[in-house]
């Protein structure tokens, strides 16, 4: 059976220009992009990378993940 399994992305623009685009619910999951798109490109792909390793070393996912990515308010 399906789990869903929504990740919340909040943004902050850096003072040199930068956003910055962070996972909230995967500690340490952050990626900046010239632009706020690219920021939350990079950051769903990193996201998306690190359960793929939590699942390679044996942590507990629900068998069929149903992954969605929100926007902060």
């Amino acid at each position: 059976m399906g789990a869903d399994l929504e990740l919340t992305v909040e943004y902050d623009k850096e003072e040199d220009g930068r956003w910055i685009a962070e996972v909230m619910e995967l500690p340490g999951v952050l990626a900046y992009g010239p632009t706020r798109e690219e920021a939350f490109r990079k950051a769903q792909a990193l996201a998306l990378r690190v359960l793929a390793e939590r699942l390679e070393h044996g942590e507990s996912l629900p068998t069929w993940v149903n992954l969605s990515f929100a926007e902060a308010a």
